[in-house]
C-alpha cells in the first residue's frame, strides 16, 4: 500500500461511517438551539416544518456532497479539482476547508466552556444550589477569565487532534463508535429522568404545542437555516467523510440515517432540557445559547433527584457532541494538507491545530470576536459553501453522473425528484436563508 493510501485511509464499515458523519452533524447546536428554537416559534408546527426541510432539502444536499467525496475520493479541493479540472471550482473546495478551519477556532472555545462546566459539575459546584444573578456571574467570571479559556480551548484541540491524527480507522471511526452510543445511552437515559420529573408536563407543552400563528415568514426561515446548517452542510466535511467510504456502501442509506440520528437527537434534548426546566420553575427563565446551557440549567440542578449525577451526565454530553463536531471540523483541513500538499497525518495533524489554537486566542479572551466569527464563517460562508456546492452538482458536474455514483448500480427511488431538487430548489432555498440572514429575520 502507498504511503499516500496509507495516510487516508477509509472507513471500514458502513456502521463506522454512519455514526462519524451523525458525530460531525450532532453538534452543540442540537443540544440547546434546536429545542429552544422549536418551543420558542410554534412547537409542533415549527417541528413539522423542520422535517419538511431536512427530507426535501438536506437530504439531496447530502447525497450531493457524499457523491463528490465517494466519486473522486479526495478532500474538497482535490474532489473539485479532479471533477472539474482547469477551472475555478477548486476554490469552492478552498472556501469549505477554509471554514471548516474558521468554524473550528471559535467552536473549540465553547466547548472549552464546556469543559469547564464539567469539571465544575464534578466539583459538585451545583450541588449547593445558586440563583440566576449567582449562576450568570459565575459564567461571565469564566468567560472574562482570559487565561482559562485560553487553556481550556487549548485542552479540547488536544482532545480532537488525539482523535485525528489516529487516522479514519484508528481515531475517528474507533473513537466514533465508543463515543456515539455512549452519547445516545446518556441521553435517553436523561430524556426519560427528566420527562419523569413532577411538573415535566408544562416543559412537554412548552416544546409540542402546536401554535400556528407563529408561523411567521421570519419563523419558516429560521427552520430552513436550522435544518440546512443541522447536517454540517456547505464547509467540506461530507464530502471528506464520502472520500472514505467505499463502493460497496449505498449512500442513501446511509444519508437518510444520518439525516434520522440529527434529528432524533434534537428532539431527544428537548425531551432533557425543557420537563427540568418547566418542573423547577425554570419556565420563566428560558432563554437561548449559552443562557441556557451556562446560567439557567445550573441553578435547578440540586433541586433534581440525584442531581450531581445529572449534571455530570448533561455536561459529559455536550462534551461528545462538541468533541465528535470538532474532530469532523480538523478533519477537513487535515484531509487537505494529506491529499494536496503530501503531508504526513501526523504533521498535518499537529500543525493544524497549533495553527488552529492560535487563532482560537481572539475568541477566547473576546465574546464579542467569538460572536464575529461565528456570523461571518458559521452563517454566511457556510450559506455560500452550500448554494455553491449545489450549483456545481446540479449544473456543472451533472445530475446523471452523480446519480450515478449515489445509486452505486442499484437505482433509487425518487431519482428524478432528487435531480429537480439539487437542481433548482435546493440553490433557490439557500437564496433565501442568505437573504433571511442579511436582513436579520432568521431566527
Amino acid at each position: 500500500m502507498a504511503l499516500k493510501e496509507q495516510q487516508r485511509g477509509g472507513f471500514t464499515s458502513r456502521m463506522g461511517f454512519i455514526l462519524a458523519a451523525a458525530g460531525s452533524a450532532i453538534g452543540l447546536g442540537n443540544i440547546w438551539r434546536f429545542p429552544y428554537t422549536a418551543g420558542e416559534n410554534g412547537g409542533a408546527a415549527f417541528i413539522l416544518v423542520y422535517l419538511i426541510f431536512v427530507v426535501f432539502l438536506c437530504l439531496p444536499a447530502l447525497f450531493a456532497e457524499l457523491a463528490i467525496g465517494r466519486a473522486t475520493g479526495k478532500s474538497p479541493v482535490g474532489a473539485f479539482k479532479a471533477l472539474a479540472p482547469e477551472s475555478l471550482w477548486k476554490f469552492v473546495g478552498g472556501l469549505g476547508v477554509f471554514t471548516g478551519f474558521a468554524i473550528l477556532a471559535f467552536y473549540s472555545v465553547v466547548a472549552g466552556w464546556v469543559l469547564g462546566y464539567l469539571g465544575k459539575a464534578l466539583a459538585g459546584h451545583f450541588s449547593a444550589g445558586m440563583d440566576i444573578a449567582t449562576s450568570s456571574e459565575q459564567f461571565t467570571a469564566l468567560i472574562t477569565s482570559k487565561g482559562l479559556s485560553i487553556g481550556l480551548t487549548g485542552g479540547f484541540l488536544l482532545l480532537t487532534a488525539l482523535v485525528v491524527r489516529g487516522g479514519i480507522q484508528g481515531g475517528i471511526e474507533r473513537a466514533s463508535k465508543i463515543l456515539m452510543p455512549i452519547f445516545f445511552v446518556l441521553l435517553v437515559g436523561l430524556a426519560i429522568r427528566s420527562v419523569t420529573l413532577e411538573g415535566a408536563s408544562a416543559g412537554l407543552y412548552f416544546l409540542f404545542a402546536v401554535d400556528l400563528s407563529k408561523l411567521t415568514i421570519p419563523v419558516v426561515a429560521g427552520a430552513l437555516g436550522q435544518a440546512f446548517f443541522s447536517l454540517s452542510l456547505g464547509m467540506g466535511a461530507m464530502i471528506t467523510y464520502g472520500s472514505y467510504v467505499g463502493k460497496e456502501a449505498r449512500l442513501p442509506g446511509a444519508a437518510v440515517a444520518v439525516a434520522f440520528f440529527d434529528t432524533l437527537i434534537a428532539m431527544l434534548a428537548g425531551l432533557i432540557i425543557f420537563p427540568a426546566l418547566f418542573a423547577k420553575g425554570g419556565g420563566a427563565q428560558v432563554t437561548g445559547g449559552e443562557g441556557l446551557v451556562f446560567t439557567v440549567l445550573p441553578t435547578i440542578f440540586h433541586e433534581l433527584p440525584a442531581g450531581f449525577l445529572f449534571a455530570v451526565a448533561f455536561y459529559v454530553l455536550l462534551g461528545i457532541a462538541a468533541l465528535t463536531s470538532t474532530i469532523s471540523l480538523l478533519e477537513v483541513v487535515v484531509s487537505y494538507f494529506v491529499d494536496e500538499q503530501g503531508w504526513t497525518r501526523e504533521r498535518s495533524t499537529w500543525v493544524v491545530s497549533f495553527a488552529c489554537f492560535l487563532l482560537s486566542i481572539p475568541s477566547a479572551t473576546n465574546v464579542s470576536f467569538l460572536a464575529l466569527q461565528n456570523t461571518i464563517f458559521g452563517k454566511y460562508a457556510l450559506s455560500i459553501g452550500a448554494l455553491l456546492i449545489s450549483l456545481f452538482v446540479g449544473w456543472k458536474w451533472g445530475v446523471r453522473p452523480a446519480l450515478a455514483e449515489i445509486e452505486g448500480g442499484r437505482p433509487m427511488p425518487f431519482g428524478r425528484l432528487w435531480a429537480f431538487l439539487i437542481r433548482y430548489v435546493c440553490p433557490l432555498a439557500i437564496v433565501v436563508v442568505i437573504v433571511a440572514v442579511i436582513l436579520g429575520i432568521s431566527t
